[in-house]
């Protein structure tokens, strides 16, 4: 009989039959001297090994994304953050038109005064969670501020909105459930979407007849959630929420929309996408941040039904496990709100700066991405071009910042510049004329 045919380890040499139990005896003899000598390291040894191995990675890494130039650096602000401010190593102001300081009021005098009340009377810290010691009065009442403005019926604060977008999927969806998620959506959506167990549907972007057509195969869910940012911060285009909302009706779905890119300054008087598109009863749960338009310090917040917010402060990792907002920047964020409510002018100063922006540029023969919002992306494409670009105007004193991969999808680099109720329209008319400058130095415009 012919005799079984014996597989040699890979790591072997080829070799005859004749050498098979030669090749065995090294093989065999080299693994006994490597673990002996592993064993022989001492775990100091051992830990520096896999140090260096971590550390050649890593190098590799960055290396990868500083020539596909997309690496980005921190420039360093020495002044309070507002239209006009000082940057490290730069002589002179300079105009600034990247910050989300949409109403202009991380600056504002009153505040700031309303800041430092609270961390007087307050002090700097809770020192704990919201369930153990960490809920003073001032958060109850912004919490019922929020749920106010919005017309819901409470709110929860979180130390971000990234943590509040990771603590509602979560809670909310189980296995039998289905969330049906715009693939543009931002990280923090899609973050913690990854982190619930509900079944996944990504739609392509502000495309109805996608979504119409998931929900359809959705239906066998128990339950079903539109999750949409109200704008997205990237292109500055505003979600359909009316088609939403009808298809949410039509299909019995639940609409979440992430609002930080439109509290304070979208709608008649500021409460956001749902307002201007006259869906705020149609809209079950909104998310949205203290940390830009309202004070631009922290912290985040979820507001809807109460049932929800009660579920959220029971089970909401991010909630239970992080420290409580401080009582400074809840003290900002209230007196922020309560600018807001008291008159609706700021927010609607911005309409007129934005059209005067985006209707020079193109006049100037640049392309603006999004829609009538605040948020004016140049498209330029490459994400070098992007980057000199951002770097020459900083050179003429205007503080943009470029945009790409991965931030961005490839080939869609641009400078994201936004317009603030600060800005006068000598700024706006200043950056422009800068624009037009760098543009023609490169080949950009004409």
């Amino acid at each position: 009989a012919t005799p079984p045919v014996r597989v040699l380890p890979s790591c072997l040499p080829a070799s005859g039959a004749a050498d098979e139990g030669v090749g065995l005896g090294m093989w065999s003899g080299r693994v006994l001297r490597l673990s002996l000598a592993v064993g022989r390291m001492s775990p100091c040894s051992r830990w520096q090994s896999a140090a260096s191995q971590l550390r050649e990675i890593l190098d590799r890494e960055l290396e990868s994304i500083r020539g596909a130039g997309t690496w980005k650096s921190e420039r360093i602000i020495t002044s309070k953050q507002g239209p006009h401010i000082q940057v490290e190593g730069r002589k002179g102001g300079i105009l600034n038109f990247c910050a989300n300081n949409y109403l202009g009021l991380s600056s504002h005098p009153e505040v700031i005064r309303s800041g430092l009340e609270a961390l007087d009377q307050y002090g700097a810290g809770l020192s704990s969670v919201r369930f153990i010691c960490g809920t003073q009065n001032i958060h109850k009442g912004l919490e019922q501020k929020i749920a106010r403005f919005h017309r819901r019926e409470d709110a929860i604060l979180y130390i971000s909105c990234f943590d509040a977008n990771a603590g509602i999927f979560e809670t909310l969806l189980g296995p039998e459930d289905a969330v049906l998620s715009d693939e543009l959506n931002h990280a923090s959506i899609i973050d913690g979407i990854r982190l619930c167990k509900a079944n996944k549907y990504r739609y392509k972007h502000m495309d109805m007849e996608d979504l119409e057509m998931k929900l359809k195969d959705a239906q066998k869910h128990r339950l079903r959630l539109i999750a949409t940012d109200g704008v997205f911060s990237m292109d500055g285009d505003i979600a359909p929420l009316q088609e939403i909302c009808a298809l949410a009706q039509k299909y019995n779905a639940v609409v979440f929309i992430d609002e930080c890119h439109a509290t304070g300054f979208l709608g008649p008087n500021g409460r956001g996408t749902d307002e201007l598109l006259g869906v705020m009863d149609q809209v079950t749960i909104v998310n949205s941040t203290l940390g830009k338009a309202l004070g631009g310090a922290a912290g985040g917040y979820t507001t809807g039904p109460k049932a929800l917010i009660d579920l959220l402060r029971q089970r909401s990792r991010p909630y239970l496990f992080s420290n409580t907002l401080p009582p400074a920047v809840v003290g900002c964020a209230s007196k922020a709100l309560d600018l807001l409510m008291e008159s609706n002018a700021i927010a609607q100063s911005m309409a007129a700066k934005t059209q005067r922006f985006r209707t020079k540029m193109t006049a100037s023969g640049f392309t603006i991405g999004g829609q009538n919002h605040p948020i004016c992306p140049v498209m330029l494409g490459d994400a070098r071009l992007a980057s000199v670009i951002a770097d020459d105007m900083l050179e003429r004193g205007i503080y943009v910042i470029g945009f790409s991969y991965p931030v961005v999808p490839k080939g869609k680099a641009r400078i994201r510049v936004q317009i603030s109720a600060a800005h006068d329209d000598d700024d706006i008319d200043c950056c422009v004329d800068a624009f037009v400058q760098v543009g023609r130095k490169h080949g950009v415009v004409s």
